[in-house]
């Protein structure tokens, strides 16, 4: 992970639609969601979701599976724990972390 994924990332989600759908698809969790599962869930028209799900792939937040005629839309959870890892790279004033990049998020 570098600077500059990582600037990428962190503008894709200071804004508050693509932080709320982001932070929807990590709580579906590997089922994923449809676009109109997520436009009902969080009240956003389909047209802005559609730009607002192009932002958070471009940032590659997200991953998008066709399944039929249905696309599935669902959070990478190796991209969030690397930002992440990269966010608290050094946390500990160089002495050993407590906490290693696998652990921050053994649910996903």
């Amino acid at each position: 992970m570098n600077e500059i994924s990582v600037i990428k990332a962190l503008s894709a989600l200071a804004q508050t639609n693509r932080l709320q759908i982001f932070r929807e698809l990590v709580q579906k969790g590997t089922e994923g969601m449809t676009p109109a599962l997520i436009s009902e869930s969080l009240g956003i028209a389909a047209n802005t979701l559609s730009f607002h799900l192009k932002e958070l792939m471009l940032a590659d937040l997200i991953s998008q599976e066709r399944s039929g005629r249905n696309l599935i839309y669902r959070a990478q959870y190796d991209r969030m724990n690397a930002v992440l890892s990269f966010l608290t790279q050094n946390c500990c004033q160089g002495e050993p972390c407590e906490v290693s990049p696998e652990d921050i998020c053994k649910t996903c």
